[in-house]
């Protein structure tokens, strides 16, 4: 109810901003200085559910942009958000050195159990920050690059690209499942010790996890709103509502999706190593294709090509979810379909992209009541 008045006064974006600077403000505060006892306190439990639902955001904005701007509908993004939190999650685990289960100062204690040797080449790195962030960005950005570049070019479109989207998370799935990958198998990497020196588990880096999700959602919505907004956002605008008039017209069509995807990559890989950290597990489940089609919904939900309402629709969607699967847990997937269904048929705009349509109706009739009103008086 109060991002209403913000909306109207400030607009979408300058709204999101206030809710997100008061966000990172009050949380830590409410937590780190309120007694438990005091019925505003926000328990350590909440602050890293919250930052969760902001990772999740920073996903569904990744996807609006292009999904909502350039007609790309992928169900593949979380493969991008897994790779970014493998990547994390590899930084992590080599931060643990001698303190695993089986004291090994080099190799992970999954390793260990299935005797492996030596570290393969590919976790050499890691354990520097600045290697582990740049792998963040630039893994999954690369694997968009690539799979663009042969997608664009031979101008795979619609339906046929979101099924080889999904069939990209589903392979790499897969593959991170076997234990010969050296990525932990079915039990994904875990038993987190500590970042930047400090404990996982303590108030104070919970705390600042949060706020760091928070800066990176903020930063990442001012790069999209900078695209979208943009001559580049308008030809991206155009390759979505008429695609081949766009490349007739003399436009590299190819060039401009690619740009956009991977940049919608790698922002999904930045979500997910905030989300690693917060959340404490990476496993192959977040490549599964349902995690995708939920980013779909969210977005959806929230109001396609709007970006606020990804963001949106990923925190309203997703704080359901953990009331309802644990309120009634075997019928979360019904209740989910259900709700895709019903904003489908009833709010296709989504809650943001239906408010600014009656917000532009009401407008457009004000306007021609002020027109009467002239012409009468003349």
């Amino acid at each position: 109810m109060i991002a209403v008045p913000l909306m109207q006064r400030f607009g979408l974006p300058g709204a999101l901003y206030m809710v997100l600077a008061a966000l990172a403000v009050l949380v830590p505060l409410l937590n780190l200085l309120v007694p438990e006892s005091w019925p505003i306190h926000v328990s350590t439990f909440t602050v890293a559910l919250l930052g969760k639902y902001l990772c999740y955001a920073l996903l569904a904005l990744a996807l609006d942009l292009v999904w909502g701007y350039c007609g790309i509908l992928s169900l593949g993004h979380g493969a991008f958000f897994a790779l970014g939190s493998y990547a994390m999650g590899m930084h992590l685990m080599r931060l643990i050195g001698p303190r695993g289960m089986y004291g090994d100062p080099v190799l992970p204690d999954f390793m260990v159990f299935l005797n492996w040797k030596e570290l393969p080449w590919y976790w050499l790195g890691f354990d520097f920050f600045p290697f582990a962030m740049l792998m963040v960005v630039l893994v999954p950005g690369l694997l968009a690059f690539a799979f663009g570049w042969l997608a664009f070019r031979s101008r795979v479109t619609g339906v046929y690209l979101s099924i080889i989207t999904q069939a990209m998370t589903f392979a790499l799935m897969l593959a991170f499942f076997r234990n010969d990958m050296g990525f932990g198998g079915n039990n994904g990497l875990t038993d987190f010790k500590d970042i930047f020196g400090l404990p996982l588990q303590a108030e104070g880096t919970r705390n600042a996890l949060f706020v760091a999700t928070v800066a990176a959602l903020a930063a990442s919505f001012a790069i999209c709103r900078a695209i979208v907004t943009s001559k580049l956002g308008k030809v991206l605008v155009a390759v979505r509502d008429a695609e081949s008039r766009t490349r007739f017209i003399g436009y590299r069509v190819d060039k401009f999706k690619l740009f956009v995807w991977t940049v919608s990559a790698c922002l999904a890989g930045v979500a997910g190593a905030l989300y690693v950290p917060q959340v404490g597990i990476i496993n192959p489940g977040e490549f599964a294709p349902a995690a995708s089609i939920e980013a779909v919904i969210w977005v959806a939900v929230g109001g396609r090509g709007t970006l606020v309402g990804a963001v949106l629709g990923a925190v309203l969607v997703n704080g359901f979810k953990s009331w309802f699967t644990g309120a009634f847990p075997e019928v979360w997937l019904f209740a989910l379909g259900a709700l895709f269904i019903v904003v489908t048929l009833f709010l296709p705009r989504g809650i943001i992209g239906t408010l600014l349509h009656r917000q532009a109706l009401a407008k457009e009739k004000a306007d021609e009541g002020q027109k009467k009103l002239e012409q009468a008086s003349a």
